[in-house]
């Protein structure tokens, strides 16, 4: 029987519930996998507290990223075959050993990237890949913040604005994460617990300040990361980990110097097929030509799912962390 972690009802870690869940069989155009690796992001523990509301009510399934193997296909699957090794990042419902899924939603995993390195990449990689080359696109010369640079999505984002030329200032919590950071592309990263973060960004950009700012932090680190910003320049919230930005004027955008502002999702940015087989193309040729390392730095049994969130609201993970079935 396959297993899968619930929510019935929402709150903390501890509704998290490892039942028993049978696949079914794939009807036209779906396919049914064995998940071999899961992708643990933060954005999980939005639909399992209710801060985001469930895709199809509860009970719910969370996770959004996993690797796996074709177990069998279903009429009128084309490009797809038993044995191959798929990964995918939509939709909701990673949390399981066995599903089946959309095969639209799937890409073939290709030679030099492990069932692990996939499962830990795809929602968090192709993430950095909408932000750095479509919602901004980071040129040489650029110079740009990201808050929470030893995330999983930071790590990877830190080492492919690197690659792209750009100056990449980040904010970390403690001396560790700090050097994770400079390890993974980042050129100064600011202990936001010590410092002021704008007065540094201030001080390392000599008062030029950033042509972009990356904040997946929300209501701590705003309106802070608009003074970080140089006049026209963009203002990024993709996320939302100390809680949701307060209603603002629209007028302090003019005020702080005609900013942009925008909340972007990846699930727009991969909609369209034409649209995530070109993510997933990018983020997969800097993986296997060693631009971007993937580090997994924390790896949970599915079983201990409650764990892993636990530890990972409290920050006590760096980088990538992956749920094994």
């Amino acid at each position: 029987m396959s297993k899968a972690i619930r929510v019935h009802a929402h709150g903390g870690p501890e509704v998290l519930t490892y039942d028993d869940a049978p696949a079914g069989k794939p009807g036209a155009g779906q396919v049914l996998i064995r998940h071999t690796a899961i992708g643990l992001n933060f954005l999980d523990t939005y639909y399992r507290s209710g801060l985001y509301p469930a895709p199809a009510g509860l009970p719910l399934i969370p996770g959004g990223e996993a690797a796996g193997v074709v177990l069998e296909t279903g009429d009128g699957v084309e490009g797809l075959k038993k044995g191959d090794r798929i990964a995918y990042s939509t939709p909701f419902g990673a949390y399981c050993e066995e599903r089946v899924i959309p095969a639209e939603k799937l890409v073939k995993i290709p030679d030099g990237v492990s069932d692990e390195q996939a499962a830990a990449m795809m929602l968090k990689g192709m993430t950095a890949e909408y932000l750095l080359r479509r919602t901004f696109p980071v040129k040489a010369g650029d110079t740009v913040l990201y808050h929470a640079a030893a995330g999983g999505v930071g790590l990877i984002f830190g080492q492919w604005a690197k690659h792209l030329g750009a100056t990449v200032i980040g904010t970390a919590g403690s001396a560790d994460k700090i050097a994770l950071a400079k390890a993974n592309g980042f050129d100064h990263v600011i202990n936001y617990r010590d410092d002021d973060f704008v007065a540094k960004v201030r001080e390392i950009t000599g008062g030029k300040l950033c042509d972009v700012v990356y904040d997946s932090v929300g209501k701590d680190t705003f309106p802070g990361s608009l003074d970080c910003l140089r006049p026209r320049g963009m203002f990024v919230s993709f996320g939302q980990s100390s809680g949701p930005i307060p209603p603002f004027n629209m007028a302090l955008l003019s005020q702080k110097g005609s900013l942009y502002a925008t909340r972007p999702t990846l699930f727009t940015y991969i909609a369209k097929r034409e649209d995530l087989e070109a993510s997933a193309a990018a983020l997969f040729e800097v993986v296997s030509s060693d631009v971007v390392d993937i580090k997994i730095n924390q790896r949970y049994a599915l079983k201990d799912a409650a764990k892993a969130h636990a530890d990972l609201e409290g920050r006590r993970t760096t980088g990538t962390s992956i749920l094994i079935p």
